[in-house]
């Protein structure tokens, strides 16, 4: 008993560190095809075309990639950035099931797969669409092709967006903005209480709003427009004021 009680307490303290983690030793393995089904609520955020962003990064050429390391995404929390985290089985695996538990802090609006059945499935679909040309792995993973591309993801666009605006005469501070500015695919919102945004070009929408409920003028409101906190509107009272209120800054 004295010999095999370090042993023991070696292998729990390596038991984390291994990389075909939980799924297998469960003895679970992934179905691709079960996995591409999977991806599809992956899809409206994630593109699998070599640095092709849209909400979040590319997962093209994940594995081995550095946490927050994508140079053509500017969108990453300070969370992740600062994760040290190499993306491979296990730990993909682990954030997956519960990215805040992983990384806390990080702003992924994803409460994770807790079922490690789909978890191995969506690991398996990304593998196989490593292999693939940009070409196929798109159309076979949801937007640029197929419902997903058009028809309805951008139904369920408008969806999202839509709903009806309080009135905006008085705002509270997080709405009330103080500047935009953008760099390449990225708009910065910093609002009156100093909280700065950053949304994708196509999660930001700037609208005008000329009735009683409207903004006051040179005074545009910040408003939520979806159910993940990653898509807004920017609302005006006019549309002269849009150009001049944004500026590039990279």
């Amino acid at each position: 008993m004295k010999m095999k009680l370090p042993l023991l307490l070696i292998a729990v303290v390596a038991a984390p560190l291994a990389v075909a983690s939980v799924l297998l030793a469960a003895g679970i393995k992934g179905n691709a095809p079960r996995g591409q089904r999977v991806f599809v609520a992956c899809a409206a955020c994630h593109s699998l075309q070599p640095d092709k962003n849209m909400t979040g990064p590319s997962l093209a050429n994940l594995w081995n990639r550095k946490a927050g390391g994508l140079p053509s995404f500017s969108r990453y929390s300070p969370a992740l950035k600062s994760s040290d985290i190499l993306w491979n089985d296990q730990t993909l695996d682990e954030w997956i099931k519960d990215p805040q538990h992983l990384v806390p802090g990080n702003e992924m609006t994803f409460d994770g797969i807790k079922d490690a059945q789909p978890r191995a499935d969506l690991l398996a679909f990304l593998k196989e669409a490593q292999k693939a040309t940009p070409q196929t792995a798109q159309q076979e993973g949801g937007p640029g092709g197929g419902m997903m591309g058009g028809g309805m993801m951008g139904g369920m666009g408008g969806m999202m967006g839509g709903g009806q605006v309080p009135n905006l005469k008085k705002l509270y501070s997080a709405q009330r903005v103080q500047t935009i500015t953008y760099c390449k695919d990225t708009y910065t919102v910093t609002t009156a209480n100093g909280r700065a945004r950053q949304f994708w070009e196509h999660n930001l929408r700037l609208k005008t709003d000329a009735s009683d409920d409207g903004p006051e003028k040179n005074a545009p409101a910040l408003v939520d427009a979806g159910m993940m906190g990653d898509r807004a509107d920017v609302i005006f009272a006019d549309p002269s004021e849009i150009s001049p209120f944004i500026s590039p800054k990279c």
